[in-house]
């Protein structure tokens, strides 16, 4: 893989820098305050082409991959309006739909993702399965009279199921030969009977709400398993196609804003004087700032390192690469936000300077869509070669 930028990617991520810079902290707050997402920016984004710059250029999309929607996810973070639904809706449910769809779901879905005028939501963790997928309760039967499939089953955490016009769920259904359970994902729309939402009350501020989900027999056609029968047996492929751009986009979400929080500390510490020197003289201030520049730095290569490989085709390598991304860019985003804070004192915590707000934020990077100690233990195991402890 290129260590160096192409000169497309390059420019990719000017024009990006241009409309984040355009809209800025302060619209971005300013929506949030509003309780609404950021329609204006979403709008304009996908106007000129970078929601759907992943999906396939016969379906409305860009023909890019991950490495060119993470630049745009990271560039809009780091102005300091990040799109939170860009991980979710272009890069884990329109790659799935990219690639395990089945023709009418690429045509009905693909260029309304692309070019922002629709948006899918990810339901996966249940109150009792968090990080163990494998206790996934949400359960899916065949009616073998009408052939609709019925679902069963509670979600929690799900991001803009209140804006987006389906949720892509992931179920559960018997397979015939074992008995035992195995993954499908389902198209759900939004008004579709039976599935219900209710929002959970959350301290952190952000323009996307979170709620949890009800599946009280929910009826679908049979045409809405991803892939249609294929997909019966392809579930678990489509979910860890959809988990890896999950962890890059998440990397870019938190290197956007770690980025974002030291430009503002780099920016106070070379104005503000004390004692005749500006505070970005002393080593004190100077060196943590370097610190964490130097942090988000090998953060972003690891995610280049993983987009590229998930981009060629190499499902297992970006696996790694993708879950040590997102370790390394949580890590470096919250220590870059703190510092950030510290650098401007009792500033850090005001509304002028829009940087406390992200104090919490940044910590979420380190808890989702996976928690640092299990990556660790995917890292102990599944590269080192260690015994499990669970």
């Amino acid at each position: 893989m290129p260590v160096i930028e192409s000169e497309e990617h390059k420019a990719l991520r000017a024009a990006v820098s241009v409309l984040g810079h355009k809209y800025g902290r302060a619209y971005f707050t300013r929506t949030v305050e509003e309780g609404r997402p950021a329609t204006e920016l979403w709008a304009e984004a996908a106007k000129l082409g970078y929601l759907g710059v992943n999906l396939p250029e016969e379906h409305g999309g860009g023909g890019g991959g991950i490495s060119e929607l993470s630049i745009v996810l990271e560039e809009l973070g780091a102005a300091g309006c990040p799109l939170l639904l860009m991980v979710v809706s272009p890069a884990i449910c329109g790659t799935v739909i990219a690639r395990f769809g089945t023709e009418e779901q690429k045509r009905d879905w693909l260029p309304a993702l692309a070019d922002g005028t629709r948006t899918m939501a990810f339901g996966i963790t249940e109150p009792d399965a968090g990080s163990n997928s494998h206790r996934i309760t949400t359960t899916a039967r065949r009616d073998t009279a009408t052939g609709d499939w019925v679902l069963t089953g509670r979600k929690v955490f799900v991001s803009g199921v209140d804006i987006a016009d389906a949720t892509l769920i992931v179920s559960r259904t018997e397979d015939a030969r074992t008995g035992r359970l195995k993954p499908c994902l389902f198209i759900v729309p939004r008004d579709t009977p039976g599935f219900q939402r209710h929002k959970i009350d959350m301290e952190l501020s952000a323009a996307e709400k979170q709620f949890e989900l009800v599946l009280d027999d929910v009826r679908l056609p049979a045409d809405a398993l991803v892939g249609g029968g294929e997909g019966e047996d392809a579930g678990l492929l489509q979910l860890f196609a959809g988990l890896n751009p999950e962890r890059i986009m998440t990397a870019a979400f938190a290197i956007g804003m770690g980025r974002f929080a030291l430009a503002r500390a780099v920016e106070y510490a070379r104005d503000r004087t004390v004692w005749k020197a500006p505070i970005g003289s002393h080593q004190a201030i100077a060196h943590p700032l370097a610190q964490a520049h130097i942090d988000l730095e090998l953060a972003r290569l690891m995610m280049q390192k993983a987009a590229h490989l998930y981009d060629a085709g190499d499902d297992i390598g970006a696996g790694e690469a993708a879950n040590m991304a997102k370790y390394a860019a949580a890590e470096a985003c919250v220590k870059a936000v703190d510092q950030a804070v510290h650098t401007l004192g009792g500033n850090g915590l005001t509304r002028e300077f829009g940087i406390a707000s992200l104090i919490t934020a940044a910590r979420v990077s380190r808890i989702a869509p996976v928690s640092r100690e299990m990556i660790l233990n995917y890292v102990s195991h599944q590269t080192l070669g260690l015994p499990k402890s669970y």
